[in-house]
């Protein structure tokens, strides 16, 4: 599917017929293009559009370069970012003169509310590379959400695991929900850092084409802020990343002391059920002669003896603290 918007005083307006207005559209947005779409595309606008298998490529070279005067840049862009299990997936800018031409094969938010948002508002889309700078700030809000919100999931389980004196015990199959969504956590995290890496190396590749294409000084602002955002953004998820891994070696801890109080529980019962065990082996010995055998208070006598023997231990740990 192609999408074509044309500049409307700075805001966007969508175009109905992109290839008949190819010299006034400044954004081709290709959804899962055909080969066909790709080819008439690439005649219409002498630009090479990389392929889905060039867009997976993972080496720098491959994702950041120029080619016949057009930039290409490729990012890992996250969409169902509203769960834990995102779908991470490669997006290509080109910019090929005063036109945005970008690539993509999934759905990330931005790509829904940019437009919608730049047909009301003016967000200097006079070109294409107003429309590039407009849609990665909005890409970045996008993905200073999901972090935003995995933060509030990692408070509340931080607040889960570590309970207020006096709260119930988390059981052991709580603890495994709890390390269950730890793990999603940390995954949703460590995918968001890969996208903020990708765009990082993307920023930095536009900041030096805007000098080379010598931009004005506004666009080489926005850019510079940018990067910072995105810098800024990678800082707090790389502080997500270390309170997660903080929160698993937590959880690991508490499920070890639970583990233990369990075993602690075990070893108490046998030292305490210990001597009257051996009172009872004694006196059930098969020897002729046993002064208590024929004794009319020898029952009682084993039997408190027996009690006896198992309330003292009881006594010297509870006085101890180890129950």
């Amino acid at each position: 599917m192609i999408r074509g918007f044309m500049n409307d005083a700075g805001r966007l307006k969508a175009a109905e017929d992109v290839t008949g207005l190819i010299d006034k559209v400044v954004w081709i947005d290709l959804v899962e293009p055909t080969g066909a779409e790709e080819q008439e595309l690439e005649t219409l606008l002498a630009v090479d559009i990389p392929t889905k298998e060039e867009m997976e490529e993972i080496e720098i070279s491959s994702r950041l370069y120029n080619e016949n005067g057009a930039a290409v840049m490729t990012a890992i862009l996250p969409s169902r970012a509203d769960g834990d299990d995102p779908d991470m997936h490669p997006v290509s800018f080109v910019l090929a003169g005063e036109r945005l031409i970008t690539v993509r094969y999934h759905e990330p938010r931005a790509f829904q509310t940019f437009p919608a948002r730049a047909e009301k508002v003016p967000m200097g889309c006079e070109t294409g590379e107003g429309v590039l700078l407009a849609l990665l700030e909005a890409i970045v809000d996008r993905l200073a959400d999901i972090l935003e919100r995995a933060g509030r999931d990692v408070a509340a389980i931080s607040r889960d695991v570590f309970q207020q004196k006096g709260a119930k015990p988390t059981k052991s199959q709580d603890f495994q929900k709890v390390l269950e969504t730890i793990g999603r956590k940390g995954d949703l995290t460590s995918n968001i850092r890969d996208s903020l890496v990708t765009l990082e190396r993307l920023v930095s590749f536009l900041a030096q084409g805007a000098v080379e294409r010598k931009s004005g000084k506004g666009v080489r602002e926005r850019i510079k802020t940018l990067a910072r955002d995105i810098r800024s953004i990678a800082d707090h998820a790389g502080f997500l990343s270390q309170k997660i891994t903080f929160l698993l070696d937590a959880t690991l801890g508490m499920i070890n002391i639970e583990q233990n109080a369990i075993i602690k529980i075990f070893s108490v019962a046998a030292v305490v059920f210990l001597p009257p065990t051996l009172i009872a082996s004694i006196y059930g010995m098969n020897f002729a002669h046993m002064p208590e055998l024929k004794w009319v208070l020898g029952y009682p006598f084993a039997i408190g003896l027996m009690v006896l023997s198992a309330i003292l231990p009881y006594l010297f740990f509870k006085r101890r603290g180890w129950l």
